[in-house]
């Protein structure tokens, strides 16, 4: 086991040394490999960042949650707008009755929004979304609330003028001071801040507008200022985390909702219920598509990358002809030439994988606009692992060529 191993590793200084001795034919063989592998890790990593962004982009809408709504989230086939143009609006009514007989649901909030209105503080003012919401709503969403506090039961039901404003809203009306207690204008009425949100920062999306954009005041006190959210409003239910793909919760919302509104049971539903995990589903189709056109793409690449690295083991093995023959004349087996050769060409592929991979790594302290450029160990495992991959196809060939030659015919090649 020893002598293998020793002679394994004879055979890896030989394929070094080799590789060392013809420096501009190894760079330029390396080439093709090096844009293959770039091509294809650099597409699953800006495909893994623009994932990981949207789904974080995604994570304030909620996990486990069901937004009861009239229109359906439309993600692809035929989106049949004038069906859903006559269903009715969900209201606050319906929010109480599935508030107060829903069983199967840890949490149920209604919430409504205005989007593009001023606020003011004397001569700042700032353009934001306000979002009504009830008190349970921070059960469903994630407000992580940096400066204050989140609002209390006797503020919501008391339709009080108070509101957690995102950190944008409170740069814009209080710059370099703390917001929190300080009263700003909202469509002419007094409100007060009693909660400032930590600052998200830009995103490549925002479903529903940035956080650090967005003024939340009590669902009463929206319905109040905008005479409308009493009468049309979301309403989001949140399910128990041991409830297997939310159907039970689904079922519950189903009946009740038909029962609210009188459905006949032979009648079709006039409600929608949306789930944050069909966006999800829909995103993941896209970047699937992306991943292909990735491979796809790398993959012209690294073949070129590999008849360049055969091409050029072929001609190794024809320059190394005569210390082939002296080398098996003198007692080496056919497997420690083989593993030359083979070594020579891994290790040229793995050089240029390597190489394509700090690439990456380059293009990852680059800034695209909000964009985070992460470089993860799987996708440089999948690099190297390629990289490999090519290597034993590309020189496979070329090594037992070599591994098979008579060792007199071999030292008599001119």
């Amino acid at each position: 086991m020893m002598k293998f191993l020793r002679q394994v590793w004879e055979s890896f200084r030989f394929a070094w040394g080799a590789l060392k001795t013809n420096v501009t034919r190894t760079i330029l063989s390396l080439l093709g490999v090096t844009v293959g592998i770039f091509a294809i890790v650099a597409v699953f990593t800006i495909v893994d960042s623009l994932e990981k962004s949207i789904r974080d982009s995604l994570s304030f809408i909620g996990d486990k949650v069901i937004y009861v709504q009239k229109w359906p989230w439309g993600f692809g086939g035929e989106y049949q707008w004038w069906k859903y143009f006559q269903w009715p609006e969900p209201n606050y009514s319906e929010y109480k009755y599935l508030y107060d007989n829903l069983e199967s649901a840890s949490a149920v909030a209604v919430m409504d929004f205005r989007g593009n209105t001023m606020l003011k503080n004397g001569s700042n003012s700032i353009n934001a979304l306000i979002q009504g919401v009830s008190f349970e709503y921070n059960l469903i969403s994630d407000i992580p609330v940096q400066n204050g506090r989140y609002f209390i039961p006797l503020e919501t039901n008391n339709a009080r003028n108070v509101a957690i404003v995102g950190a944008d809203i409170a740069e814009s009306l209080f710059p370099g001071q703390d917001p929190v207690g300080k009263p700003f204008k909202l469509s002419g009425h007094k409100f007060t801040i009693i909660g400032v949100r930590e600052k998200k920062g830009e995103s490549l999306v925002d479903f529903g507008g940035s956080p650090d954009k967005i003024c939340l005041i009590p669902f009463a006190s929206f319905s109040k200022l905008f005479q409308s959210g009493r009468r049309n409003a979301d309403i989001v239910v949140k399910g128990f985390p041991d409830d297997v793909g939310m159907k039970e919760v689904e079922a519950e919302i189903v009946g009740l909702m038909r029962t609210k509104r009188g459905i006949k049971p032979r009648d079709g539903n006039n409600f929608s219920l949306n789930r944050p995990e069909a966006a999800a589903v829909a995103i993941s189709g896209l970047f699937a598509v992306l991943t292909v056109a990735g491979w796809v793409i790398g993959s012209f690449s690294i073949l070129v990358g590999g008849f360049g690295i055969a091409n050029i083991m072929f001609v190794s093995v024809k320059e190394r002809t005569n210390l082939i023959g002296i080398q098996k004349s003198l007692g080496a087996k056919n497997y420690s030439i083989l593993f030359q050769f083979l070594f020579e060409a891994v290790m040229l592929s793995l050089v240029g994988g390597l190489v394509g991979i700090f690439l990456v790594y380059l293009l990852s302290f680059l800034k695209l606009g909000s964009l985070e450029i992460l470089l993860l160990p799987r996708n440089v495992l999948l690099g190297l692992g390629v990289s490999s991959i090519i290597g034993v196809l590309s020189g496979i060939v070329p090594a037992m060529l070599a591994a098979r030659m008579d060792p007199v015919i071999a030292i008599r090649a001119k």
